[in-house]
Formats: C-alpha cells, structure tokens, sequence
C-alpha cells in the first residue's frame, strides 16, 4: 500500500477552510477587510473618543467669541420724596458693563481648543487604527488554528490508514503485534491531536467574535489565506517604517496634548493681569419740573494684590510636564517597536526556509518510504518516524506564518504603518 502525503508547499499556499466551525446557515464569509470594518464599528474605545467631540467643539466656540465675559446689564429706579410744596420725584438709570480681558488669554484660549481638536481627531485616528489591527490580529489566529486542525485531521487519515494497514499484515502474519499496537498509538494520538487543536480553534474564534462584538455563534465563516507576500522582497525597509512612525496618530495626539497644555498654561499666566471692566450709565434725576439726563462712564480695575493665580498656574504647569514625559516616552517606545523589524526579517527567513526546504523533502521522504515500506527496505517505526517528521514540519510552518503575521501588525501598528484594507 502506498501512502502519498500532498506536497507542503503547495497545501500551504491555498485558503485555509474553516474545520469543526460552527457557522450561521447562508451568512456570507468573513474576509479580512470585513473583519476589520466591524471591529471599527464596534469598538467602544472608538466610540468613546467620537463622543468627546462635541465638549471639545463646544469649547472651541466658546473660545471663538469677541470676549470670554458676558456683558452685564443693570437698571435701578428710585421713588424720592421731598418737602412740599415739591412733592414727589420718580428717578431711573440703566446701565451695561463688560469685563474686558488685558492679558490675550482669548488668543492662547483659541489656541489650546484648536490643539485639543487636532489631539482629539488624531485620537480617533488611533482608535481606528488599534481597532483594525486587533482584528487583524485575532484573523490571522482564527486561520492559523483553521490550518492547524486541518494539518491534524490529516494526521488523524495518515495514521488510521497505517493502523488499519499494519492490522491486515498482522492477520495474514506480516506484521507483529508491537506493529499493530505502535500504529493504533500512533492513530489515538493524532486523535487528541486534532481535538485540541478544535478547542484552540473555538478559542480563536470566541476572540475574534469579542472584538468584532458577535457571539461566536454568529460569527461567519472565516477564509483567507495565511501565506508570505507573493514576492520575496520585503514590503517595506527599517528607514521607510522610521519614517513613517513620526506622523503615527499617536504621537500626533500626544503633540496635540501638549499643545493644549501650554494654551491653557498661557492662559492661566496671563490671567494674572486683572481684567478691566467698562460701563456706561443712562439716567434722569431731578423733579418733573426740572428733570436731567445723566451719562456716566465707569472704569473698574482690581488690585492684583492677594490673589496671582499661582493655584491655577501651578496646576497648568503639572499638566504640561505630564504631557512631555507622555510625549517623550511614546516617542522612545516607537521607536524601540520599530527596530523590532529584524525580528520580523528573521521570521519571514524562517518561513521561506520551511516552504523551500523542508516542506519539499518532507513530502519526497513520505513518498520514498512508502515505497521502500512496500518493497521491505524500512520497517513500520522508520514510516512513522518519517510521516510523523513530514507533520511536524508541516506543523512548524503553520507556527512561523502566525508569528510573523502577529509580529507584522504589530509592527505596522507601531510605525503606522498602512494595514490590509487600509490605507495609509
């Protein structure tokens, strides 16, 4: 009996079908660029950053006005009576004032809700960006571990096949009966083998469903392909991803932040100053005989002697420091992410080896000792140790292109990097 293995490097360059999944009866699959859209759309941390819109639009209106006070209108009527034969005098005045500021706080407040919209727009950005990087990355595990119980369930035929081989050479005295228990071990194992890779497939699904917020009873069937770039140059170089993490949102964000911080330091600074408030008054005094229109310009300035605003200054300079640690740290955190593309380069080597190496001979050497079993040149033990090795390999493989694919996102995530079905 000949026992021919498919040739690895071509079982591994097709689309992963979903095994031991269960699906919603006519739901259309789930490709990775649609995986991503529902976990844009999904996510709560997105939602919650859009949501701070309308507080920081409401500031920047706010900061948009002529003054930050509003003007303040006052009447007052007075009832006199005098001795007669005088009699009675009914007198009246209306008036308005407006605080007018003297340190430009109005322009350093414009300027700090300006930053605090473009942090806020960039956050978003980010947000979308984490969001469709989770899904990606929960994706490619959901195909890793759809190959995984494919590799197994394959091995689970190999074996069974060989078992039930090695029991006909036993009845007819071919084989012995350590053969015949070797093969059903062989079998039995390959049998647990793809029951856990199933429960790591449930597993990969139940956290693909929770960032796309589905249950994974109605998640839809998962295809895609789990393979390198068709060609064998890298997709992108250390000095493009460097370049390209100094415009990533975060960083972007934290700017905005810090930009924020010395507006509102700006302004707590310059509200040292004391605000000087101008009135005017319009009345008419006097008795029904001999009444005067009165006109009274008023300026009021207070005296900045116990309250400098050293509270509130204090509290703006905290904030800005924080925000250029924050700032700072985010930057020397990228940039140690980035470097991490060499890690990525001995990754891909790695699977390029499997797929040009080990995967051909592999194959070969299942075929050879097929036939060498049939002719009697090797023993059972040899054709296991050989179909066992061919699996491993197999196995190994499926490992090196889930790593690298969890190390690309994350890298592309890093530098900001463009994502599949996102453009930068």
């Amino acid at each position: 009996m000949r026992f021919l293995f498919p040739a690895l490097a071509v079982v591994l360059a097709v689309s992963a079908l979903p095994v031991g999944a269960q699906t919603p009866q006519g739901s259309a699959p789930l490709t990775l660029a649609e995986a991503m859209r529902l976990a844009e759309a999904a996510s709560p941390i997105l939602r919650a950053r859009e949501a701070q819109f309308a507080a920081v639009e409401g500031a920047r209106r706010e900061a948009a006005s002529l003054f930050f006070n509003n003007p303040a209108l006052s009447t007052e009527g007075t009832r006199r009576r005098f001795s007669p034969p005088d009699g009675r005098a009914t007198e009246w005045t209306v008036g308005i004032a407006q605080a007018i500021e003297t340190g430009g706080q109005q322009a350093r407040r414009r300027e700090a809700a300006s930053a605090a919209l473009d942090a806020l727009r960039a956050e978003v950005e980010d947000a979308r960006r984490q969001a469709r990087a989770e899904a990606a990355l929960r994706f490619h595990a959901v195909l890793a571990a759809q190959r995984r119980v494919q590799i197994e369930q394959r091995s689970v035929d190999l074996f069974d096949n060989t078992a039930q081989a090695v029991a006909k050479r036993r009845a007819a005295g071919q084989d012995t009966r350590l053969d015949a228990n070797v093969a059903l071990i062989e079998a039995e194992r390959a049998r647990n083998a793809v029951a856990s890779a199933r429960e790591q497939l449930l597993d990969a699904r139940s956290d693909l469903g929770s960032v796309l917020q589905l249950p994974p009873s109605t998640l839809p069937e998962v295809v895609g392909e789990l393979s390198l770039p068709t060609n064998d140059a890298p997709a992108y170089a250390l000095d493009q991803l460097q370049t390209s993490a100094l415009d990533l949102p975060k960083l972007r964000a934290l700017a905005g932040r810090e930009a924020a911080a010395r507006g509102r330091l700006g302004v707590e600074r310059a509200s040292r100053y004391p605000d000087v408030t101008v009135g005017l008054n319009v009345g008419r005094e006097g008795l029904s005989g001999a009444r005067e229109q009165v006109t009274t310009l008023s300026v009021s300035v207070p005296l900045p002697l116990f309250k400098r605003n050293d509270a509130a200054i204090g509290q703006a300079l905290s904030e800005v420091g924080q925000a250029e640690i924050e700032r700072t740290v985010a930057v020397r955190d990228t940039q140690a992410q980035v470097r991490r593309w060499s890690r990525l380069e001995s990754q891909r080597e790695r699977v390029l080896r499997s797929q040009r190496t080990m995967a051909s001979a592999s194959a070969d050497n299942q075929q050879l000792a097929a036939r060498s079993r049939q002719a009697g040149q090797i023993g059972l033990l040899d054709q296991l140790l050989v179909n066992r090795q061919a699996l491993d390999a197999e196995r190994e493989l499926n490992d090196a292109l889930a790593e690298y694919h969890a190390t690309r996102i994350e890298l592309e995530q890093a530098a900001g990097w463009s994502q599949e079905g996102f453009p930068r």
